[in-house]
């Protein structure tokens, strides 16, 4: 497995454009499933979660062909309905393909997805939508079997205990697409993400209103076609981004920056002392260059994540690691996922000063953090661990990075560019007879891991 090896103490300065969303491309990509027309998305990130979605497709007969920055897909074969567990026990973002597969193939057999393990993400609630629908749904071994000659139009209820869910309003706004009659979806998930999927669908020939708020009205069509749709910048990894720039106290400036988005994080930068000060808004608003710079001394904050528009928790960890320089105690409280905190422990092997009760750490920040060798155990504590290291004192090894390459294009050679000491190790892969493989080989291994996701 690779690993960053990373020295500390380098002021970060240059200029860097934001990729498109991970988040957005995965659910943005199952769309394919709907139609027999090509559908062709530009602006896509070259990650290790984009490579598995394109093998899922394939798996289930969508001819998936990826380009620069760009993902063409064109159904084949429409009578594949099965998703087995190989394809899908990496990425938890596989479980957006059940809504179109039901919508469009009537029939879909699919593994529990997988993903990051930093606590329990039921798709109940993603189960119970598709049901109101008309859906008939069993689980048998592990597998998701659903059925239904034709969805039918209904109101749905999607929040849950920690709020409305991104994938399962994903997952019943395209399946009520094909659907008989209208289907009103009542609190519905509210973050761009969605937004970006509405707009591909309504270019497809979807009718689709209000998206972007709580309540989601889908007038059902009978078919949909091909349409051509530029992916939206990922404002994680903007976020991640503007905090590597405050947190080496460095000038950075982004460009297709989605503010709009990260409005929440925008306020708590400047209220810390991180100036993001925008440059050249585009056309909508939506997206624009930025350049961020962070004063000498950064204050101490509270941050509760939230829903959007509230405070993402993705950008939880990566917050935590710029508080530990802010001179006072912070408080952070995860509402989303009250166990995403296994960045804490790492975090504390480099000094941190940490302390969690429950869903809430308080970081008594004002100290310094030094180079120690710490364990990435999901994609954005990985993300964490990196921006830690970039401030810290000596040198810093974050292993398991394979995490980082599902959710960031070529980090490394980013950071890089703008000013970073950081270098991917490939570790030797063992093999069976419990020798190691050559350098190249090594790579190759590597490579296909990520590929795997």
């Amino acid at each position: 497995m690779d690993k960053f090896v990373i020295q500390g103490g380098q002021r970060l300065a240059g200029r860097i454009r934001v990729e498109g969303a991970k988040n957005a491309a995965l659910p943005l990509m199952a769309t394919s499933l709907l139609t027999n027309e090509e559908v062709t998305l530009t602006n896509v990130a070259s990650l290790a979660d984009i490579a598995s979605m394109r093998k899922l497709l394939n798996t289930l007969g969508v001819e998936a062909h990826l380009g620069d920055d760009r993902v063409s897909m064109q159904t084949k074969d429409p009578n594949a309905i099965e998703a087995p567990y190989e394809q899908v026990r990496t990425m938890r973002a596989s479980i957006c393909i059940l809504g179109p597969m039901l919508a469009r193939r009537k029939k879909a057999i699919i593994s529990m997805p997988g993903g990051c393990a930093f606590g329990d993400r039921p798709v109940d609630l993603h189960l119970r939508g598709l049901e109101k629908l008309g859906a008939k749904i069993e689980l048998r071994n592990g597998n998701i079997h659903a059925s239904a000659d034709r969805l039918k139009g209904a109101t749905v209820f999607l929040g849950g205990p920690f709020g409305s869910t991104v994938l399962g309003t994903a997952n019943v706004m395209s399946a009520a697409t094909l659907a008989v009659g209208r289907t009103v979806i009542e609190s519905a998930a509210c973050e761009p993400e969605v937004v970006d999927l509405a707009d591909l669908l309504i270019s497809m020939g979807a009718k689709i209103r209000g998206a972007g708020g709580p309540r989601i009205i889908i007038d059902g069509v009978d078919e949909l076609g091909g349409t051509s749709h530029r992916v939206m910048p990922d404002r994680i990894v903007a976020g991640t981004y503007a905090i590597a720039a405050a947190i080496t106290n460095g000038e950075i400036v982004i460009d297709d920056f989605p503010y709009d988005s990260l409005l929440a994080v925008v306020d708590r930068l400047t209220l810390i002392g991180v100036n993001v000060h925008k440059i050249t808004p585009d056309a909508d608003d939506r997206c624009c260059t930025v350049r961020v710079t962070s004063e000498r001394q950064l204050k101490p904050t509270v941050i509760t994540t939230q829903p959007h528009p509230g405070f993402p928790t993705d950008l939880q960890a990566q917050f935590m690691a710029l508080l530990c320089f802010a001179q006072g105690n912070s408080v952070i409280t995860e509402k989303i996922y009250p166990e995403r905190f296994m960045h804490v422990a790492e975090l504390s092997r480099m000094g941190a000063q940490l302390l969690r009760h429950g869903p809430t750490v308080v970081v008594s920040g004002g100290g310094r953090l030094v180079g120690a060798e710490v364990m990435a155990s999901d994609l954005r504590a990985s993300a964490s661990l990196v921006l830690a290291a970039l401030a810290a004192e000596g040198e810093t090894t974050v292993n398991r990075v394979y995490h980082l390459d599902r959710g960031y294009q070529r980090m490394e050679e980013t950071l890089r560019q703008l000013g970073a000491r950081i270098e991917r190790v490939k570790k030797p892969q063992v093999v069976a007879d419990g020798s190691t493989l050559g350098a190249g080989m090594a790579a190759g291994a590597a490579q296909s891991m990520q590929e795997e996701g």
